[in-house]
C-alpha cells in the first residue's frame, strides 16, 4: 500500500524550473507551534505562490479555531464554560468534536481530548527539577472522561459536564489541518504536492517524473539516520516519538503523550507510524497506539481496514501491521 516530527524526512525531487514544464515548488515556516513545509507541482511560479499563501492562510485558521491557548477561540470559550453552560460552536469544531469522540470509543479510551487538563501539570521541554505530585495527577485524572463531553445536535452545542474538565486538540488538530490544507490546495487545481505539518505528512499525486513521493522514518535512537522508505501516493504518514517533546529526570525520559488512564506519559514505545488515507485519522491513531502499547496497539491497527502501522519499542523492536512489508536497517 503505500506527526509532530523530528523523525519524517520528505526526500523531495526538485527540479530546475522551465517555462511550461511542470515542477516542484516549496516553501516552510512555522505554524501550530511546530515546522510547516509545502512542496507543490505546477508549471508557474505565481500560481505556487498564491498555493503557499492559501495553504498558510488555512493553517492560521484552523490553529484560531481550535486552540485552547487563544482566549479569544471557541475552544477555550467550551473549557472556560466547563460544569456551568453549553456553548454553541461552528459546525467545523463541532464535527471535530463528534469525529474525536468516536476515535476515543474506537480506542476504548486511548485517545481522549479531556486528556489536555492533566497537560498543564506536565511541562516537556528540558531539565524538570521535580515530578507532578500524585495528588495533583489524581485530581485531575477525575476530569479526563471523553464521555462527560455533551453534545446537543439540535442547536450545535458542547458541555463538558464538570468543572475544571477542558478539551485539547494536540493529538489530532495537526492531522486535521493538514487534510484542509491540501483540500485547499486541490480545490486551486493543484495536481499533486505534500504537505508537512511536523510530522503530519498527507501527499497526492506525482513528482513531474511520474514517480511516487518518497518519505524516510528516522531511526528513533538518531534523527540522522533513515530506518525505512516508504513510496507514498494519496496517503498520510505520521509518526509520534518520545522524543519529540520530553524532559529528563533523574535519567529517565518522560515525553509528551500521557496516558489519559493513568496520567502519566506513555512508556514502552520510542515511535509509531501510522500510513492511511486521513491524516486527522493517522493523527489520533499514532497516539493512541503509542498509549495501548505494542500488542493492543498492532491488533487495533491490524482490525482496521486500510490502515497500516510501524512501532518501534524501547527495546528496539520492529513491529509491522499484517499488510505492510518494508525492509528496516537495523535499528541499533
Amino acid at each position: 500500500m503505500i506527526k509532530t516530527t523530528a523523525f519524517l524526512f520528505l526526500f523531495l525531487w526538485i527540479t530546475n524550473v522551465f517555462s511550461g514544464e511542470p515542477a516542484v515548488f516549496s516553501k516552510s515556516g512555522t505554524v501550530m507551534g511546530t515546522s510547516l513545509s509545502i512542496n507543490v507541482v505546477t508549471e508557474n511560479e505565481g500560481i505556487a505562490e498564491l498555493a503557499f499563501q492559501l495553504a498558510f492562510d488555512e493553517f492560521i485558521r484552523i490553529e484560531k479555531l481550535i486552540s485552547s491557548w487563544d482566549s479569544t477561540s471557541q475552544t477555550s470559550l467550551i473549557n472556560k464554560n466547563a460544569g456551568i453552560n453549553p456553548v454553541k460552536v461552528d459546525k467545523e469544531l463541532y464535527q471535530l468534536i463528534k469525529r474525536s469522540i468516536k476515535i476515543s470509543k474506537l480506542t476504548e479510551g486511548a485517545f481522549d481530548i479531556t486528556t489536555h487538563c492533566l497537560s498543564k501539570l506536565w511541562r516537556f521541554e528540558g531539565q524538570n527539577t521535580k515530578l507532578p505530585e500524585s495528588n495533583d495527577i489524581e485530581a485531575k485524572l477525575s476530569l479526563v472522561d471523553y464521555r462527560n463531553i455533551q453534545l446537543n445536535d439540535t442547536i450545535q452545542s458542547v458541555f463538558l459536564t464538570k468543572e475544571g474538565m477542558s478539551v485539547g486538540f494536540g493529538a489530532i488538530g495537526k492531522g486535521y489541518a493538514v487534510n484542509k490544507a491540501v483540500a485547499v490546495l486541490q480545490k486551486m487545481g493543484i495536481k499533486a504536492g505534500v504537505v508537512n505539518a511536523g510530522g503530519d505528512l498527507r501527499a497526492w499525486g506525482n513528482k513531474p517524473d511520474g514517480s511516487s513521493w518518497k518519505v524516510g522514518i528516522k531511526d528513533p535512537n538518531d534523527a540522522a539516520n533513515i530506518y525505512s522508505w516508504l513510496d507514498v501516493q494519496d496517503m498520510a504518514v505520521v509518526t509520534s516519538g518520545d522524543y519529540e517533546r520530553y524532559f529528563m529526570y533523574e535519567g529517565i525520559r518522560y515525553a509528551h503523550i500521557l496516558n489519559p488512564k493513568s496520567g502519566w506519559p506513555s512508556t514502552g514505545i520510542k515511535s509509531v507510524t501510522v500510513i492511511c488515507k486521513d491524516a486527522e485519522l493517522a493523527d489520533a491513531l499514532a497516539t493512541s497506539v503509542f498509549v495501548l502499547g505494542k500488542e493492543k496497539g498492532i491488533e487495533l491497527i491490524n482490525q482496521l481496514n486500510q490502515i497500516e502501522a510501524i512501532i518501534v519499542t524501547d527495546e528496539n523492536e520492529f513491529i509491522t501491521s499484517l499488510d505492510l512489508t518494508i525492509n528496516p536497517i537495523e535499528i541499533k
